[in-house]
């Protein structure tokens, strides 16, 4: 079975589904104006609770300190306010030698790609897109873990290479992948017609990470039993040397050891997904600069 999303380009939000028997063809339209007041939230990399939406759109819900009964509360506001002024500005540097690339993330399990990558396209006004809900969508299923349930690992991977293949046509999103995406060359095939950043996270951390927030929604995890820590820290290990040297095929990689440490925190976890998102649109800067002519080429050619 295969994977229809039909894409459009004048929204940038899910507007439903058509069910035609087994197999769902998923409506995206794409917006081809930002607004540019939207809110960035600021959210930690290391609070579960907090790893939800880290994008809010349209009538922004505002958070206002007191500053007589919170001093410190402003402060982290004007902070939150100036990262994302930085981060605005850093973009605005980035984005003509984009000419509307795509930008594909890549990364195991949890290691932020959605969040920073609607931080990323709210910034670059691109469009943001999850693979694996576009999957669910194409497929008719709510979740990633059911699909592997009730058809199979190999069925979800037919799956995702049709979403990247229609991606691959489009310009001007921000894609997070999912973190088997890179083990099919074909997907590499499809992501090279725009920029790959690996996110690059220890393995502890993502292993703390996915045992506060749960394993239900990871189904190479869940059916294992053991403490979810230590369950975690094993498979993503596994993982990572099987899936390690193609990650590294990534244009850039960002790594969150080398920001904490530039930044002279002693733990990722100390890392705002704005600050991810920062060094992300350097490595981008860095590497569309440096391999102009050769991308250029590879963009024209398709």
């Amino acid at each position: 079975m295969e994977a229809s999303a039909a894409l459009s380009l004048q929204s940038c939000s899910w507007i439903g589904s058509e069910k035609v028997g087994r197999k769902t063809s998923g409506f995206a339209r794409l917006s081809n104006r930002c607004l540019e007041e939207r809110k960035v939230s600021m959210l930690r990399f290391g609070d579960p609770r907090r790893s939800g939406a880290s994008i809010r759109t349209g009538h922004a819900e505002r958070k206002i300190f007191c500053c007589h009964k919170k001093p410190s509360g402003s402060e982290n506001f004007h902070n939150s306010f100036d990262e994302a002024l930085v981060l605005k500005r850093k973009s605005e540097e980035v984005l003509p030698y984009l000419s509307g690339r795509c930008i594909y993330l890549v990364g195991m399990m949890g290691s932020g790609k959605s969040t920073v990558g609607k931080i990323l396209a709210e910034v670059l006004c691109y469009s943001f897109f999850d693979s694996d809900k576009l999957v669910e969508q194409a497929v008719g299923v709510s979740s990633v873990a059911q699909i592997f349930k009730e058809y199979s690992e190999a069925f979800f991977r037919d799956n995702e290479s049709e979403v990247l293949k229609d991606l691959s046509s489009m310009r001007r999103l921000v894609v997070a992948t999912g973190g088997g995406a890179v083990i099919r060359p074909i997907n590499w095939k499809y992501m090279k017609q725009g920029i790959t950043i690996w996110l690059d996270v220890p393995l502890e951390a993502l292993a703390r990470r996915i045992a506060a927030v749960g394993t239900a929604s990871r189904p190479l995890l869940h059916q294992e039993p053991g403490d979810p820590y230590m369950k975690a820290f094993a498979k993503l290990t596994t993982l990572s040397e099987q899936r390690g040297k193609a990650y590294a095929n990534a244009d850039a990689r960002v790594s969150l050891e080398h920001i904490a440490d530039k930044k002279g925190h002693g733990d990722v976890h100390a890392l705002t997904p704005t600050d991810i998102a920062f060094e992300a649109l350097t490595q981008i800067e860095s590497y569309v600069i440096e391999n102009a002519a050769a991308f250029n080429h590879r963009f024209i050619l398709g």
